[in-house]
């Protein structure tokens, strides 16, 4: 790519910066939980349908994709789970084509009193954009739309199929992507600008969802020795999970790409609910739980394992042994994937293209990053023969409270990836 192209598509995106910052903190307004992402897809389908894009927006339908690799199960109903694609054709179809994916869903805000701001009135200060969202992944979507615009100011197009997706269920199962894989958007590359601080992801984890049910014996709390508390059932269940956690994290079991970390794969109780009143025996308890694995670690033998090992503590409990935990899978139920071992053509071509557009916008080498977290980069590589670049801005405290995100750094990061787009796809004149 000529420098003065360089140059100019830089100078596009600081030119309408503003304006950038503007459209997170809008998008950032939005409540787009689970099952509440309606509004937040209205505005980008009108954003990406002013610039003149085509437009896809569907409803998510269960029956299309529960038979495909890498579907999660779920519980909550769909009927509010809508993805849109903004959809760019070039005139020559002289370039490769690629997908700009990012997800509207965000997580719960938890207690409003212990965030600083409301969590959806964003806010800037001091070089940061303050609210849910913003950082994990809205400002990641706003990058992929301001490069393109960048692109447009300049007076050009990608020379190849764009396909811009903004997707749901990111942060629970993923079907979101599966759906647009399904519906037929596939490309040479992707692009998906997660929160990673401009390090490129080489490896993520894959996450494993799953509820441990138990049924106790009730009674009055006066005569407790009669009945068998399920909530206190669940202690030696938790504690055996850890213990398997923490033998899976050995080095031993530890893949190249997490050999320097002590303890890459997390268990969460993330969720406890159990019994009806104070002074009564809990009768039942539920506890939902978030285990990773390794990228290459089977899915259907890690549950078979976590099973297991929830069986056989059961067993070695009084009461549990013939009250034997229930457990249910839903949510995630993904593999971990590795771009580091894709030794495709198309995977060496886009990572040489990204870094160097990383080092022509911040003037230093493209970092590589294992990381400990799953993202939707799994459906592209490993059920598309598709390389997925996982490049996103710098962000604090998302999941948390005060979530935030660099605004220099998403301005670096819409830079590259306005550079990266004209390269790996070309460019016509519009």
């Amino acid at each position: 790519m000529q420098d003065d192209l360089k140059t100019r598509l830089c100078d596009a995106v600081d030119q309408e910066f503003d304006r950038q910052i503007a459209f997170l903190s809008t998008l950032t307004s939005h409540p787009s939980t689970r099952g509440n992402e309606q509004s937040a897809q209205s505005f980008m389908a009108d954003e990406l349908a002013t610039r003149g894009y085509q437009i896809d927006r569907w409803q998510i339908d269960i029956v299309d994709i529960q038979h495909l690799p890498g579907f999660s199960p779920v519980l909550a109903p769909y009927e509010d789970a809508v993805n849109v694609v903004g959809i760019h054709r070039p005139k020559t179809q002289q370039g490769r084509s690629l997908i700009l994916n990012g997800h509207i869903d965000v997580v719960p805000a938890g207690p409003l009193d212990m965030w600083d701001s409301p969590p959806f009135e964003p806010r800037v200060a001091d070089g940061w954009l303050y609210g849910r969202g913003g950082g994990d992944m809205k400002a990641g979507l706003a990058s992929n739309l301001f490069a393109l615009d960048a692109l447009t100011t300049c007076g050009l197009g990608p020379g190849g199929d764009v396909y811009f997706q903004s997707v749901v269920e990111e942060e629970c199962t993923g079907n979101g992507a599966l759906a647009c894989l399904a519906r037929g958007y596939t490309a040479d590359a992707a692009l998906i600008p997660e929160p990673f601080s401009e390090h490129l992801v080489t490896a993520q984890l894959g996450v494993i969802w799953f509820q441990v049910h138990l049924k106790g014996l009730p009674a009055h709390v006066a005569y407790a020795g009669s009945g068998s508390n399920a909530i206190e059932a669940a202690f030696p269940l938790i504690h055996a999970l850890h213990e398997m956690e923490h033998r899976w994290n050995a080095p031993e079991n530890r893949p190249a790409e997490y050999g320097h970390m002590d303890h890459a794969l997390n268990l969460n109780i993330g969720k406890f609910e159990g019994g009806d009143w104070t002074s009564s025996v809990p009768a039942w308890s539920v506890f939902d739980v978030r285990m990773a694995i390794f990228p290459g670690q089977s899915i259907e033998a890690a549950k078979a394992e976590i099973e297991q090992v929830i069986m056989d503590a059961a067993r070695e409990n009084a009461f549990l042994r013939n009250s034997l935990p229930e457990i249910a899978h839903h949510g995630f139920h993904a593999e971990g994937y590795a771009l580091s071992r894709d030794s495709s053509a198309n995977a060496t071509l886009a990572i040489a293209a990204l870094d160097n557009a990383h080092v022509s916008v911040s003037g230093e080498a493209l970092q590589r990053e294992a990381i400990t977290a799953t993202t939707d980069a799994r459906f592209f590589g490993l059920y598309a023969d598709t390389p997925a670049l996982v490049y996103g801005p710098r962000a604090v405290a998302i999941h948390g409270f005060n979530e935030r995100v660099d605004l220099e750094s998403m301005r670096r990061i819409t830079k590259a990836t306005a550079l990266f787009i004209a390269d790996w796809c070309g460019t016509e004149e519009i």
